[in-house]
């Protein structure tokens, strides 16, 4: 198995996360250096279970770093490129790999050839990296602080090689790719092709939150992409009291599963925290139980483990209350609220890491009712398998699995291991674990 089919990372957006200002600092005013801080939280993030830290953009920026500037050097509001490359080495010691977050679509309008074809015109020897639009140039989604960037031009290609390169080079170990959907699937094509030849082991997911997901891994080159319709699919299905929604997502991401393993989440740093999604916190552990137990490469938004709330809202400054400040100094400044939440976390990755085949295992679906759902998964090269039962209702309701020695792994009660079945109280779950397949 690649390392990436053993991660589990613990994403964090540290623009927010260390309460960095909310725009650039002025040029005369030197680096503030919060990157470090992160390594107070590694060894939190070890004993969740994870073992990759996915940073949110740390590039100069002109706000809130998804309108970079300089992809070559680190924000100064975070620090330097010398604070990075301590805090990838800090992580190494521990296991923990670092992924950075990479905006290759559009850029900001201080973004240096950007500044330069604003002053020189077609005279710039950066002309052809942007698209004239009426008395401006293309923006992403328009927005007119966001210049989309020319993928046709080959320097542009060449740009983002070099930056890849440049921060693999100091020991990151893969990107998240922005706006991935935006772009042109042969460019990440090739330049994947060309980071790969230098760094085979390198790692690339792209936001893709809507189109046909598995051709930006066949075609783009892409190691794998958001799944937001499973994200979608899980709290949705949950408000809802609907397992079949779920069911026809659990198909759609069994046929992803062909191809690619998808890049699960259930919160985010742009969308609401799933505490908040939920009508009802009791559904809480069958998100989590589904997050851990499905096919895919899993990431926990920084917090969620807490259940800290928050709400994205669609106006300036709506994501503020999804990428709040951290405590400095660690997770003890977080007080005790939300533990017995991150044991569940604990608990649930704790059987993924016993089953790592369960990356890419295909989920059969047995009880499908009103209100509850079952599922099994089998390794098919060893025959062990995990099943389990959610009820997303307020009644008591009995399902069932096919029969195995079951035994029992998390939650409110056991499967039988000689008639499959399964009593669920109101908001119930379970998850079991086997060493051989059901019958």
């Amino acid at each position: 198995m690649p390392w990436s089919d053993h991660a589990i990372w613990w994403h964090v957006y540290p623009l927010g996360f260390l309460g960095a200002e909310r725009a650039a600092l002025p040029a005369d005013v030197p680096p503030h250096h919060r990157l470090p801080a992160l390594a107070d939280w590694l060894d939190h993030l070890v004993a969740l279970g994870c073992n990759g830290l996915a940073l949110g953009p740390v590039f100069a920026s002109e706000t809130h770093g998804y309108d970079t500037v300089d992809h070559f050097r680190i924000d100064p509001r975070l620090g330097t490129e010398d604070d990075l490359v301590d805090l990838v080495e800090r992580a190494a010691a521990r296991g923990v790999r670092v992924q950075l977050d990479g905006v290759f679509n559009h850029v900001g309008r201080s973004f240096g050839p950007f500044a330069d074809v604003l002053r020189d015109g077609q005279a710039s020897p950066y002309a052809d990296w942007f698209v004239p639009e009426g008395d401006d140039f293309r923006t992403f989604e328009g927005h007119r602080h966001l210049v989309a960037l020319n993928h046709a031009a080959p320097a542009v290609a060449d740009h983002v090689a070099a930056v890849l390169g440049h921060w693999l080079d100091r020991g990151v170990a893969g990107w998240r790719l922005d706006a991935a959907y935006a772009v042109p699937r042969p460019f990440w094509r090739a330049v994947t092709d060309r980071v790969r030849a230098r760094h085979p082991g390198a790692w690339f997911s792209g936001e893709v939150i809507h189109g046909d997901y598995a051709a930006y891994v066949t075609e783009g080159g892409l190691d794998t992409v958001t799944q937001y319709e499973l994200w979608k699919a899980v709290w949705s299905s949950l408000n809802d009291a609907n397992p079949h929604e779920l069911a026809w997502a659990l198909k759609r991401h069994n046929a992803l599963l062909d191809t690619f393993a998808p890049q699960t989440f259930v919160g985010n740093h742009d969308v609401t925290r799933i505490a908040s999604r939920l009508d009802d916190s009791r559904h809480l552990p069958h998100a989590l139980a589904l997050l851990f137990t499905l096919g895919g490469i899993p990431s926990v938004y920084a917090g969620d483990e807490r259940g800290l709330l928050g709400v994205k809202e669609e106006r300036v400054g709506g994501d503020d209350a999804v990428r709040p400040a951290f405590p400095p100094g660690g997770p003890a400044g977080l007080g005790d609220d939300g533990l017995p939440l991150q044991r569940l976390h604990q608990t649930l990755i704790g059987v993924r890491r016993r089953h790592p085949w369960l990356v890419r295992a295909r989920t059969t679906v047995h009880s499908l009712g009103n209100a509850a759902l079952t599922y099994t998964l089998v390794d098919p090269e060893g025959g062990a398998s995990v099943a389990v039962a959610l009820n997303f209702g307020a009644g008591h309701t009995t399902v069932g699995v096919p029969a195995a020695p079951w035994t029992h792994a998390a939650g409110d009660t056991a499967v039988d291991p000689v008639t499959g079945s399964v009593a669920l109280p109101p908001f119930g779950w379970s998850v079991a674990t086997s060493v051989s397949a059901p019958a």
